[in-house]
């Protein structure tokens, strides 16, 4: 009896689940929950799950991309379109799957009815209404899944909306795209054509002044210059004005000086003080810039042209004396070594010596120390010449030239082509003029190297000095002592 019992109950469970078919995928590894809830109504447990539902993530990208559209470029716009449309096609496929898991879902819903009718014939009591129950439930499970087909039903129509718009907005914003980029190429053809042109006519304007853009700077240089030189003569400046009275005062000063030393000089000999070195006196105002002239004062004195002289510095009055090489003539003039020091003069006839002696120290030029200031300011200094003499020999031509003294180097010109050119070093030599002369206050030695020596003449005895005070200056910049033959320089002389 109870192995009949046995074998109806097996006979039973397998006609009662009939064998599934391979072809059934299912969704998940494990069947779902499932709980009865009030009036008999079956509840499906759900899991807490962090993932956003498809709505929810096409709405939050939607609201996001609408957010940003104002403040971002079309190039930006069009990449943010581009994920959309991308997102839009990922949610389509998650939506066709679900498609196909809800199909296999009814399907599989579908056998368990049937075999739950199937096993409700063949069983009896309370089996039997546990079958009604099940039977129940999987009817219950497909009104649900019927609901949730409607949803997905209209959840996919919004994403294939959604998906159309992106897709046209993301066409769109290509075009735009696309229309600046060749608005923007155009833009740059046109400049670089611009450009083109303008290089072009820029280098056709050098060829064409080029051969003469030289001689009408020249021509032009000149004319200015000449029309500068007309208008100070004729229409001369407050500077100008300026200028001619402080050269009035300074022949007045001269004159004075003169004055005074004559005064000296004759209330000396009134006191009975007359003696041999008083056969000579000195001629001149005692300041750079001037001349002093040694002239006999008694009929005693024997000719200059037969005695033989020689220039002394003394820093004090009775001090040292310095001998001033090449100093040997009558008349000297005062070079910017010899400002705040003495001069005297030794005369010698035979067996006896006699010397004159200034007042006092020599005096600096009047305004010659600001003008030299303010030519420092300029790099490269420039001063017409005539070339005197040449290693010694006269030079014939008085063709004028240009003297340069620059920060490095002096250099002489005569129109484009360098005479003598060299940088500041210890063989290079420069002085006033020692041999004598009556333009001896306007001119300089310069010994550019051993073995090539220049007698510059300037145009003023203001300029000659400012050259000799320029040129030292720069020299001891470069640590070079710029002087003249034997002379002992001292720094900041």
């Amino acid at each position: 009896m109870t192995r009949v019992t046995l074998d109806f109950g097996d006979t039973m469970q397998r006609d009662a689940v009939p064998p599934v078919s391979a072809d059934v995928i299912f969704p998940s590894s494990r069947f779902p929950n499932y709980k009865i809830g009030p009036n008999n109504q079956i509840m499906e447990v759900k899991q807490e799950s962090k993932a956003l539902t498809m709505k929810e993530v096409v709405a939050r990208e939607t609201a996001h991309l609408l957010e940003q559209q104002k403040r971002l470029s079309v190039r930006d716009l069009a990449s943010k379109f581009e994920k959309g449309l991308a997102a839009a096609a990922k949610l389509s496929d998650e939506a066709r799957m679900k498609d196909a898991a809800s199909l296999e879902k009814h399907v599989l819903l579908k056998k368990l009815r049937d075999a739950l009718e199937a096993l409700r014939g063949r069983v009896a009591g309370k089996n039997k209404d546990d079958v009604k129950e099940a039977i129940a439930m999987v009817e219950a499970l497909a009104v649900q899944l019927n609901q949730r087909e409607g949803e997905l039903i209209q959840e996919k129509t919004e994403v294939k909306k959604l998906a159309t718009f992106l897709k046209q907005a993301s066409e769109d914003a290509k075009k735009l795209v696309e229309e600046e980029r060749a608005y923007a190429r155009a833009e740059i053809e046109n400049a670089r054509a611009a450009v083109q042109r303008v290089e072009e006519a820029l280098q056709e304007y050098e060829k064409m002044s080029g051969a003469s853009g030289k001689q009408d700077m020249d021509e032009l240089m000149k004319e200015v210059h000449e029309a500068r030189r007309i208008k100070m003569l004729h229409q001369p400046s407050k500077v100008m004005d300026m200028e001619h009275e402080l050269q009035a005062l300074r022949v007045q000063l001269a004159e004075k000086c003169k004055y005074s030393i004559q005064l000296q000089k004759e209330l000396a000999r009134k006191m009975g003080e007359e003696t041999v070195s008083q056969l000579y006196e000195l001629d001149g105002t005692e300041a750079l810039g001037s001349c002093l002239h040694i002239q006999p004062c008694s009929l005693a004195a024997t000719e200059l042209s037969e005695c033989t002289i020689q220039w002394y510095r003394l820093a004090c009055e009775g001090g040292k004396q310095e001998p001033i090489s090449g100093a040997t003539k009558p008349v000297y003039a005062p070079e910017p070594f010899d400002v705040g020091r003495i001069l005297q003069a030794e005369i010698t006839y035979g067996d006896q010596t006699t010397s004159v002696t200034t007042a006092g120290p020599i005096d600096p030029a009047a305004g010659l120390g600001n003008y030299v200031e303010a030519l420092v300011r300029r790099h490269d200094i420039e001063f017409n010449v005539v070339v005197v003499q040449m290693n010694g020999t006269d030079h014939t031509s008085e063709t004028i030239h240009v003297l340069h003294i620059g920060r490095m180097r002096m250099k002489l010109c005569k129109g484009k082509t360098s005479i003598a050119k060299e940088y500041y070093s210890t063989s290079m030599q420069l002085c006033g003029v020692r041999g004598g002369g009556n333009a001896a206050a306007q001119a300089a030695f310069w010994q550019v190297k051993t073995g090539l020596s220049f007698v510059l003449a300037f145009e003023t005895e203001r300029e000659r000095n400012a050259a000799i005070m320029l040129a030292r200056r720069f020299a001891y910049d470069c640590n070079i002592m710029l002087s003249g033959p034997d002379d002992r320089a001292t720094p900041g002389s």
